[in-house]
This record gives structure tokens, C-alpha cells and sequence, in this order.
């Protein structure tokens, strides 16, 4: 994983319907057993961790995802949402409740719209003339749902 992708994973962890050990989401990020990672790496994932759980446990919370930026000056999102279904990814069965809630599901949309297909296509159904507006939209949002999906 790159820095945007850890950072939605980590994210996306700390929103976990259920706690998820450092040793899981670590191996997940990295590929690697906690144990074999040099402690230069433990400590800098850990410090953003608390960060990001420390922003949520603000008043305001502050959520301040690590996109990319495109020399066009745009936002990537993509890889980070990549990232955040990846800690879904380590206990779906517990992020059914929220994903087939009928009042709080659409939390999770603005996530997965950015879940593209290898051949570029949107998993969502949105057309190629509507993508470009829709990821941008989307991007724009994620810090307010993450929030939400974190006090679900």
C-alpha cells in the first residue's frame, strides 16, 4: 500500500464496527507480520492512528484523509477509499449493519463510488461523462461520513 491507501485503511479501522488488532491491520497494509516490520515503521503508523482517533474524538471531530492531488490540481480519493474497503474487508460481517441500514447505509456511498472496475468503469453504475463530477463530489463529502460512520 502506498501513503493514501495506509491512510483510508487506517481509517477505516479505527471506524470498525469491532476493534481490530495492530497485528491484522498492519499484516493487511504492509504484507508483513508486526513482528518482522522495523520499529520505525510501527511507531510512524501508530502516531498517525492516534491522530486519526484522536480526530475523531474531537469536539468538532476533525477528519483529514490523505488524498492524492493530481497536477491538474484535483483530488484522488480513489486509492484512499481503496484503502478504508480494505479494513471493511477484515470483519464485512460486521459492517452489514450499517451497509444494509435503510436510514444510515448511504454513509458509506461516497466511498464506494469510488470503486472502479479494472477496465476504468465505475462499480456503481455511474456513466463516463458523469465520473469525473461525481468522484469530485464524492472526495468532497468523505470527511463528513467518515465522522458519521464513526459515531454509528
Amino acid at each position: 500500500m502506498m501513503l493514501s491507501d495506509l491512510d483510508g485503511l487506517l481509517h477505516g479501522v479505527i471506524c470498525s464496527p469491532i476493534p481490530i488488532s495492530s497485528d491484522v491491520w498492519m499484516a493487511a497494509g504492509l504484507g508483513a507480520e508486526l513482528k518482522e516490520l522495523p520499529e520505525w515503521v510501527v511507531n510512524t503508523l501508530t502516531d498517525r492512528y492516534m491522530e486519526i482517533a484522536q480526530g475523531l474524538a474531537h469536539d468538532p471531530m476533525v477528519v483529514e484523509p490523505i488524498f492524492w492531488q493530481a497536477k491538474e490540481g484535483h483530488v484522488i480519493a480513489m486509492d484512499w477509499c481503496e484503502g478504508f474497503m480494505k479494513a471493511v474487508g477484515l470483519n464485512p460481517k460486521e459492517w452489514l449493519r450499517l451497509s444494509e441500514s435503510g436510514k444510515d447505509g448511504h454513509l458509506m456511498t461516497p466511498i464506494l463510488l469510488h470503486m472502479i472496475d479494472e477496465q476504468g468503469n465505475s462499480m456503481m453504475g455511474i456513466t463516463q461523462d458523469q465520473l469525473d463530477k461525481a468522484l469530485f463530489q464524492a472526495s468532497e463529502v468523505i470527511p463528513d461520513s467518515v465522522a458519521r460512520i464513526y459515531l454509528y
